[in-house]
């Protein structure tokens, strides 16, 4: 009876998320938060050990602490005018350190709240602030924190999307907080590792990855451009198989859709660099940057449109080409039928019992293949007759 009910508890723990286990174990006495400590699946303890007290965690695991284990964390401090990168893989890491960034990839909820719990802030859930109103992804809050939502490129060959990232500013810090890897924000680790001076304070790493954001957008215009280059090439050769017509219409359907995203993208980069220039946070120098930045995001609005304009255009030109191989299949069934159309109707009288009459005393073969013949003969003058006719109106066209 006891090992029964052991399974059923243990089949009863795996059906339920850490934060109630946590809730569960806080709540039972210490004898029994051991036995249910024992069910617990061994993938599990650590997401467990961020939900219990530090008084209840050592009753369970000793010394045992939790881990960063599946996430990617990281701060950044700055040192000699470069940042140098703190891997953050337990709490003793986040002792003793001066940072002016910490980016969070892929942080559970547990996390999250340690992290911000020791810092003196709430971290959200990235995928749970995307479904903000637009109206309220960029606000500052009443102790100062100023709180962005924004959506990074991710342009990956065959599968681009936008990916919400949310930053927050708290004293003199920037979170940075988003569920998947960006090159964005590899860049500009890389960059503020080996470029002295390359950033200052919190705002200004902010600034460089919103620059860097619209330097990956303009990279992809032009894999665009260099994808539709080639597609013009075959729109504008001579012929056009369907097959062929299909697959360059799947393409500029792929492009269309990714030159959609970069215009979203910039244009949501545009409204929260002006919202962050409204705030009054960077220094002249930041707030002439920004203005550059902004210059970039309108030249690369003049590239999406003419893209847009483009992409029409090579689409029209492809259904226009699958029109036409349609109009050229019916002409050849319209020939088909004229040049068979006086065949048939002879056909029809030479099956009618006057036709026997006409042809007695005449031996069968020699009647039908004279009949034959004269019908082969009549078939083929008027194929020449719907050719002629066919090179008298083109060469009637005006050009």
């Amino acid at each position: 009876m006891q090992r029964q009910h052991l399974v059923e508890l243990e089949n009863l723990i795996a059906q339920l998320p850490a934060e109630e286990i946590g809730s569960i174990l806080e709540a039972l006495p210490a004898e029994d938060a051991k036995l249910m400590w024992e069910q617990i699946p061994a993938a599990q303890e650590n997401e467990v050990l961020w939900e219990v007290s530090d008084q209840l965690r050592e009753q369970l695991v000793g010394a045992r602490e939790p881990v960063f284990d599946e996430s990617q964390m990281n701060a950044f401090e700055l040192q000699d005018g470069r940042l140098r990168q703190i891997q953050i893989e337990s709490r003793k890491n986040l002792e003793g350190i001066k940072p002016i960034w910490i980016d969070l990839l892929g942080a559970t909820k547990a996390e999250r709240a340690y992290v911000g719990a020791h810092f003196g802030l709430t971290l959200p859930d990235p995928g749970d602030v995307a479904d903000l109103e637009v109206s309220s992804r960029y606000r500052i809050e009443d102790n100062g924190e100023i709180h962005l939502l924004s959506n990074f490129l991710l342009d990956r060959e065959g599968n681009s999307r936008s990916v919400p990232v949310a930053f927050i500013l708290h004293q003199g810090v920037l979170f940075s907080l988003r569920n998947e890897e960006l090159p964005v924000f590899r860049l500009q680790r890389r960059r503020a590792r080996t470029q002295a001076g390359y950033v200052s304070d919190c705002t200004d790493v902010l600034l460089d990855l919103y620059g860097s954001d619209v330097e990956y957008s303009a990279d992809s215009l032009e894999d665009i451009y260099s994808t539709l280059g080639k597609v013009g090439r075959q729109v504008l050769s001579e012929t056009i198989s369907d097959t062929e017509a299909a697959g360059i219409l799947g393409d500029i359907a792929e492009e269309e859709d990714l030159n959609g995203r970069i215009r979203s993208n910039i244009l949501d980069t545009q409204r929260a660099i002006n919202f962050l220039m409204r705030s009054k946070i960077w220094s002249p120098t930041q707030f002439d940057d920004a203005k550059q930045v902004l210059r970039n995001i309108e030249s690369l609005n003049s590239h999406t449109s003419f893209l847009f304009d483009k992409i029409n255009f090579l689409m029209d030109a492809t259904i226009g080409f699958i029109n036409i191989n349609q109009n050229r299949r019916i002409n050849q069934l319209t020939v088909f039928g004229v040049v068979f159309m006086p065949i048939n109707i002879l056909a029809g009288m030479g099956g009618m019992s006057e036709f026997s009459m006409m042809t007695q005393g005449i031996p069968w073969p020699l009647a039908y293949g004279a009949f034959l013949t004269f019908s082969s003969l009549m078939g083929v003058a008027t194929y020449v007759a719907l050719k002629h006719f066919e090179k008298r109106t083109v060469k009637a066209k005006p050009r």
